[in-house]
């Protein structure tokens, strides 16, 4: 714990001074500094240079990362009957139809992602307002309301993700866990970064990527060199 703390210390003062460090240096450096006990999320910040007001520039997308995220990600369906057992081999948690409206009136939210049939979204629309500021309300660009409900439970489960950008025109994705290492946090980096860099609007003119920070639960964040 000694040297992880002068390790912190040390990046402390690097931050101060603004260095910069290549992907996996940042990425190596946030693992061994991470400051909590427990096996903490590593997450990858990064500033664009878009308007998130314009719709052309209003990023949001999809990627599958190639060793998820190392949470255990449950997966609601809200389908006819006839899709259940698909999507219950596919590995969905909670899978409904009128039952399922009613754990929603009740504000059972015991899920991170709720996939529909594009049938069945008209009868979500009166839960916008519950479901929507938690980013569960299925989305067509996120791949949650799909006709194939098995693919989009099982790409869910294996680590595909969404990801999009804020107010503050920002995207924050978790890309895993300090116990995954260096290697296998790079590599899943790299897929969002790719993921992220084929969103670029064709009407922006300036710089897309302003900047690229990495940190961990509560660790600082370290700054990326923007050759990504």
């Amino acid at each position: 714990m000694e040297r992880r703390g002068k390790k912190y210390q040390e990046v402390a003062k690097n931050i101060e001074k603004n260095k910069l460090y290549s992907l996996d240096e940042a990425l190596k450096l946030a693992t061994e500094t991470s400051p909590v006990k427990f096996d903490a999320s590593v997450e990858i910040h990064i500033r664009l240079g878009v308007d998130p007001r314009q719709a052309d520039q209003n990023i949001r997308s999809t990627v599958a990362l190639p060793h998820g995220t190392g949470k255990d990600v449950r997966v609601a369906v809200f389908a006819p009957e006839s899709e259940h057992a698909a999507a219950k081999k596919a590995g969905a948690d909670i899978i409904g139809d009128e039952e399922f409206l009613s754990q929603l009136d009740k504000e059972e939210l015991n899920f991170d992602i709720l996939v529909a049939t594009p049938q069945y979204m008209p009868k979500l629309g009166k839960y916008a307002r519950l479901l929507g500021p938690r980013g569960l309300m299925p989305n067509p660009k996120s791949g949650t309301v799909a006709a194939d409900v098995a693919k989009a439970v099982s790409e869910a489960k294996a680590g595909k993700v969404e990801y999009r950008v804020d107010k503050q025109a920002i995207v924050h994705l978790s890309i895993g866990k300090v116990s995954f290492g260096t290697e296998k946090l790079s590599e899943n980096a790299r897929a969002f970064l790719s993921s992220l860099n084929s969103q670029k609007p064709s009407s922006l003119k300036g710089v897309y990527i302003k900047s690229v920070a990495v940190a961990t639960t509560m660790g600082p964040g370290i700054k990326v060199e923007n050759s990504l």
